[in-house]
């Protein structure tokens, strides 16, 4: 008899794909270790947080638009729908002061970005989500990791006076962004290039989500993945 064992996209099969996504969550944990130790509190494993399992989407809500969601070979793919508005995918838990590092890739002509003290109203017959948003924007602009208001009052600090954080994204290929609020304090990194610093009081606390922007009436989609999203709680 065949086995009836389930392969993914490059055929492997659910077991060996959820191995590798323990493997790669458990370098993503010690890089944040590692990471949050050289701030002004040291970082114990037991502080550590995986957002993603890396096979569900289990602690996540979809609010917003109609774009879809799903986990494909350890990463959570959000691909477009045509005429829908900004779909996010929000975690169930709430946050005020951490550090947040995950992995994104994003195809070239797909603006995405990740919220960070988000917050849901009720606008138009659909939740609106709004709050800080860390940009992914593949574009020539190349203000990736800076820092925007969703629903509110736009750009916060853009990245047109940190050239070196705007060489920093990866087109293509796998980036790695880490978030870290402390207090008023936001700050980003790009591929370890710092990028973002600013100060706002406007939110202390909110959820973390994952952003697929609206492509008008694009019928072809377009993806952006995520991965080895983890957090620790300052």
């Amino acid at each position: 008899m065949k086995s009836s064992t389930r392969r993914g996209r490059f055929g492997l099969s659910g077991a060996m794909i959820g191995f590798a996504a323990t493997l790669a969550l458990g370098a993503a944990l010690a890089n944040l270790v590692a990471c949050a130790a050289r701030a002004d509190r040291p970082a114990r494993v037991d502080d550590l947080e995986a957002l993603f399992d890396g096979v569900t989407l289990t602690g996540w809500t979809q609010r917003g638009g109609d774009a879809v969601y799903s986990v494909e070979d350890g990463a959570i793919v959000g691909e477009t729908r045509p005429n829908t508005p900004n779909t996010f995918l929000c975690t169930d838990q709430t946050f005020s002061d951490f550090r947040l590092e995950l992995e994104f890739l994003v195809d070239a002509e797909l603006n995405s970005g990740v919220q960070i003290r988000s917050h849901a109203r009720p606008e138009g017959g659909r939740e609106r989500v709004y709050g800080y948003q860390a940009e992914i924007d593949p574009t020539p602009r190349a203000f990736t990791a800076g820092v925007y208001e969703e629903g509110g009052r736009g750009w916060l600090q853009d990245l047109k006076s940190n050239p070196a954080a705007q060489a920093a994204f990866r087109p293509g290929a796998w980036n790695t962004m880490v978030i870290e609020c402390r207090g008023e304090s936001l700050r980003t990194w790009l591929n370890g290039v710092a990028a973002a610093n600013l100060h706002d009081s406007v939110a202390a606390e909110g959820f973390i989500a994952l952003q697929v922007h609206d492509v008008g009436k694009r019928e072809e989609p377009l993806r952006v993945r995520w991965r080895k999203i983890v957090i620790v709680r300052l």
